[in-house]
């Protein structure tokens, strides 16, 4: 990109939030978002895709006929998916400098689940991602005071605080939360977008801050988060979807997760034996690093009524965790996948005074529950005997631990309510 292109590239926050706006009245069913992304994908296809190296001899074919991809394909010949030609070595490196490789801005995923991803933009598609998050979020242009408490800042948020109207402050939370909640309320937010166990965490705490407007993201917004955080602020919690890939959804003000399809086409895979669905992306506004047809590592379970604001884009009930933490168990019969919604669901739905809990397999039959000391007896065990009861209609006998502990800790590794510990 040209100096001058440089210098031009804000423009490109006032085009995209203007043509997400103008889509939220644009496109009124179904089928005007499908016929608006066809229309869209095979001009990326033809004018972007084409001129990335791993898809410069695949990219002439129909859509469907790309190869899948994932992370781990991308990661081990990352320079093959981008064409500023930045290697995965050349990224580390500005990642932990500069943060930039010649114009091309270099960013990183936080780490916390053990698998770090990459990302290269321009600094056009950086002010294109900001005026689309902004059009999703804050919906007409007002000036904002927002807190972001994540445990990773990168150069995608400095354009909003270049942008003349949003007065943006990153809040580290490796500092750890009882070091920060003062600065937080010292700033005073309209708007706070942070994990939800920090959002939970500074309602809990009694954080004197009143905003206006709550986002949660980095981490699966739990019903059990959800309930505290909207009780403790009065406002409903609006999820923000978003990953090293790219944003995925922005819920509604209704609280309902929208899918940013007029930005990105989702093809779903579905989860043997649950409802949920694996999604793969493909972000047609990207230009410097292609995503298509990328298996994400989520599970969503998507909704099939319409939501009450009446948008069209694609509503998701639930993100309900992790691939990598569906529990894989040794059944009677063979093996037994259990995806992490059924056993928060078991665990919750035996004694309602469980308001928190951890539960992490061990060993190939080994579980941990961790609930809170002050959780009742009765209630441990109820818990205990609805997993136990669980894995026995499931032919998968399991050894479960309990475990106690006075609080569970906050800090910037993601919260995991089940987790795999066990790896193939």
């Amino acid at each position: 990109m040209s100096a001058l292109a440089d210098r031009l590239a804000p423009w490109r926050f006032v085009a995209a939030y203007l043509r997400t706006r103008w889509l939220a009245r644009r496109l009124r069913t179904r089928d005007d978002v499908m016929a608006w992304q066809a229309g869209r994908l095979a001009s990326w296809q033809r004018r972007v895709l084409a001129r990335v190296p791993f898809y410069r001899e695949r990219a002439e074919g129909p859509f469907d006929a790309l190869p899948v991809t994932d992370k781990a394909m991308v990661m081990a010949d990352f320079a093959a998916f981008n064409r500023a030609g930045v290697t995965a070595e050349a990224g580390w490196a500005a990642f932990s400098g500069s943060g930039r490789v010649g114009r091309h801005i270099v960013g990183a995923s936080t780490g916390t689940s053990g698998n770090r991803g990459l990302f290269v933009i321009s600094e056009a598609e950086r002010w294109e991602w900001l005026g689309v998050i902004v059009a999703k979020t804050l919906g007409r242009l007002t000036r904002a005071r927002v807190a972001l408490i994540l445990p990773l800042n990168t150069r995608l948020y400095d354009a909003a605080g270049r942008s003349g109207f949003i007065t943006l402050r990153f809040f580290d939370l490796n500092r750890g939360l009882d070091a920060i909640a003062g600065e937080v309320a010292d700033f005073a937010p309209d708007s706070v977008i942070a994990p939800p166990k920090v959002l939970r965490h500074l309602v809990e705490t009694g954080v004197a801050i009143r905003p206006r407007r709550v986002f949660s993201g980095a981490e699966v917004l739990d019903p059990l988060d959800r309930e505290v955080i909207e009780r403790g602020f009065g406002v409903t919690v609006r999820e923000i979807y978003m990953a090293t890939e790219g944003l995925f959804g922005v819920a509604c003000a209704h609280g309902t997760l929208h899918l940013c399809e007029d930005a990105v086409k989702f093809e779903f895979e579905p989860v043997a034996g649950s409802e949920l669905v694996v999604p793969l992306v493909t972000d047609f506004t990207r230009t410097t690093q292609a995503m298509a047809r990328y298996r994400m590592n989520d599970l969503l379970r998507l909704s099939s009524e319409p939501c009450a604001c009446g948008s069209p884009l694609q509503a998701v009930a639930a993100i309900e965790g992790r691939r990598d933490d569906m529990l894989i168990l040794a059944g009677t019969t063979g093996e037994v996948v259990v995806t992490p919604d059924v056993l928060r669901n078991a665990i919750v739905d035996a004694d309602r005074r469980i308001g928190d809990f951890r539960l992490v397999q061990t060993g190939p039959g080994e579980l941990e529950l961790t609930l809170l000391e002050a959780v009742p007896v009765a209630a441990a065990e109820a818990a205990q005997q609805a997993l136990t009861r669980l894995f026995g209609r499931l032919g998968a006998p399991v050894a479960l631990r309990l475990a106690r502990v006075a609080a569970f800790a906050v800090t910037a590794r993601k919260l995991r309510r089940v987790e795999r510990r066990v790896r193939d």
